[in-house]
């Protein structure tokens, strides 16, 4: 029973790293309608951004902070450069231009930054801790209290902020949201910027946690399970979603991998998420499309 307890918590506390990443899809599809296929690819960027400052040998903070600064600046040129243009086309043309974003970022941050594999300390020991007789990770207890506290800053942020409540007029109801004076391109601009707030907290706990490579733009494969299942358009989604992907993985691997003869933590989230597909597309959390005819 002591080997289930520690292996579900600490699937739980894996499955908020995908949560992280899940966020940054969350905050732009929920201010916008954009599925944000270049969220792994800003991911990448922002870790390796800031462990080539730091290789230069430049404070962490100071390092932190101008890496800050280029994803927001990053963000914001996405959304001024590549979207705005394309405002009022299909879902489908948004998704390729993000598509092509993705893969122009990181050619660039290759060309800029090389190929090579960096490690990332952030000072946080990986030595697992008793915690009520369960061995835990500090480093997962570090993530999941970094996501807890950006997912409660966020729900704030779009909850009890003006800025916030625009950005949900906006997303309900673009038209009539313009019609009262709200300035869409301007919140457009904030959320991106956002975004790539969001991205450097995922990546830098994702480049600490399996060194910075390219292989972080993969994360965003695993996300998308986290999505289906907790929602697209919610922030606890995000959270939920990535708890049930992480323990379902790490239950699977131990309890099913030895009956079906090799690793299925590969693909079990996607079975999870297809599951609720079929009994709930818009996901735990997600808000049904409401279709007027």
């Amino acid at each position: 029973m002591s080997f289930f307890v520690e292996t579900l918590v600490g699937g739980l506390l894996a499955g908020v790293m995908y949560s992280l990443v899940a966020i940054g899809f969350v905050l732009v599809f929920k201010a916008s309608g954009v599925f944000n296929f270049a969220q792994g690819s800003m991911v990448l960027c922002a870790a390796l951004t800031f462990v080539t400052l730091r290789d230069k040998g430049l404070d962490f903070w100071l390092a932190a902070l101008i890496t800050l600064s280029v994803m927001v600046v990053l963000g914001i040129a996405v959304e001024r450069v590549v979207l705005r243009p394309l405002v009022n086309r299909p879902q489908i043309t948004l998704f390729m231009a993000t598509l092509g974003v993705s893969f122009m970022i990181e050619g660039v941050a290759q060309i800029a930054m090389g190929a090579s594999v960096h490690e990332l300390d952030l000072g946080i020991v990986d030595t697992p801790i008793e915690i009520g007789g369960v061995q835990v990770s500090q480093f997962d207890l570090a993530a999941a209290g970094t996501a807890g506290i950006l997912v409660i800053a966020l729900s704030i942020f779009f909850n009890k902020t003006r800025i916030g409540i625009a950005l949900r007029a906006i997303a309900d109801d673009p038209q009539a949201a313009l019609s009262i004076g709200i300035r869409l391109q301007t919140l457009w601009q904030i959320v991106w910027g956002v975004a790539g707030f969001v991205s450097l907290v995922a990546g830098l706990l994702w480049g600490a946690r399996q060194g910075v490579q390219f292989a972080l733009t993969l994360v965003v494969l695993k996300a998308l399970p986290v999505l289906i299942i907790g929602g697209f358009t919610s922030m606890a989604g995000a959270i939920v979603g990535g708890l049930i992907v992480g323990a379902g993985d790490s239950l699977a691997e131990i309890y099913l991998g030895s009956l079906l003869g090799g690793s299925v933590s590969t693909w079990f989230a996607y079975v999870l998420a297809v599951a609720f597909l079929l009994v709930r597309p818009a996901g735990l959390f997600g808000e049904a499309p409401i279709e007027r005819i």
